[in-house]
């Protein structure tokens, strides 16, 4: 795992959890404006969700870590991305996905007693592109 340092998320939560983790996939940009980018091509992509919260679960907890990686490298690892039923009309670009694995974890978290919130979703592409996707209207 890449070693870095992420932007910062202004917070007032008592915790903030990181979780870094990788998944290899491949996709393409089914549009004019993409380039070689149309053509199918893979990616190992890092990710860091940024988890914050005040209050722990009965394991002391916002989150287990590993729950946090069934959801999203079970889900995305060693798939074509633009076949996925749950990517069906969205162009998986970078932005997109990022968007995507917000939603899927804030799903989750609102299912949790605790109530943590998904502050962040930074995830790299190639060494020299990332995205960073922080829920709620602008």
């Amino acid at each position: 795992m890449i070693q870095q340092i992420y932007p910062q998320v202004a917070h007032n939560y008592r915790f903030e959890l990181n979780k870094d983790m990788n998944f290899s996939s491949a996709h393409y940009i089914p549009h004019h404006d993409a380039g070689a980018c149309s053509r199918i091509h893979g990616h190992t992509y890092f990710l860091n969700l940024t988890i914050g919260g005040n209050t722990l679960d009965e394991a002391g907890f916002l989150i287990n870590f590993s729950t946090l990686k069934q959801l999203i490298h079970g889900r995305f690892d060693h798939q074509l991305l633009n076949e996925l039923p749950e990517l069906e009309n969205i162009i998986p670009s970078t932005e997109k996905m990022a968007e995507r694995i917000y939603e899927l974890v804030q799903e989750h978290l609102n299912t949790l007693p605790n109530r943590p919130v998904c502050l962040q979703v930074f995830l790299r592409e190639t060494p020299t592109s990332y995205v960073i996707y922080r829920g709620g209207s602008q």
